[in-house]
């Protein structure tokens, strides 16, 4: 068990039988009543942001949840495969469940599967990742007021803004948080 008062982003627990990671927490204390723990929290199961009040020292159980590093293999265009590099396990993870995550995933990526007591809760991308250029806009002579940027696309399709001297057949580095142009790789 775990006291609501020890929340911080991060911590993962059970609660009215779901899933909860913390993404905020903010302690109050009225005059008189009792200390109150308001908590953001995202169900994994779901991916819902909800805010959950709890009363200061209330208890919630635990949720330990296990990472494995997986291979990305492919899109069978129902479901996103994934093997685990040592048992050679594949998993399968619904496509609407990933439906940012698969906007950076090439075959042969390794990222983190989330899962509790054996079911699968989602993926965990690296904080960048790295793409080639498969398109992108000419930039034009004397366009150059400070920060132009120009629209790129790259190999999994996803579509963002690049400054202008990228061209097709680079590979640049994409922030997995935001989608955005991180720098060259």
């Amino acid at each position: 068990m775990i006291n609501v008062n020890d929340f911080k982003p991060g911590v993962t627990f059970q609660y009215e039988g779901n899933i909860y990671v913390v993404i905020e927490a903010q302690h109050s204390k009225s005059g008189r009543g009792q200390a109150h723990v308001k908590t953001k929290a995202k169900n994994l199961r779901t991916g819902a942001t909800t805010s959950i009040t709890f009363t200061g020292g209330d208890k919630v159980e635990k949720a330990m949840i296990d990472k494995v590093e997986m291979q990305y293999l492919y899109d069978d265009g129902v479901n996103l495969v994934f093997m685990d590099s040592q048992t050679y396990d594949q998993v399968e993870i619904p496509t609407e469940r990933l439906t940012w995550e698969k906007n950076f995933f090439k075959e042969g990526v390794t990222a983190s599967v989330t899962k509790y007591e054996g079911e699968v809760l989602g993926v965990l991308l690296p904080d960048k990742i790295d793409l080639q250029v498969i398109e992108a806009e000419a930039a034009v002579k004397g366009d150059t007021s400070s920060g132009a940027m120009k629209k790129a696309i790259v190999e999994t399709g996803w579509e963002l803004q690049v400054p202008l001297f990228i061209k097709e057949g680079e590979i640049i580095s994409i922030n997995t948080s935001d989608g955005k142009y991180a720098g060259r790789a």
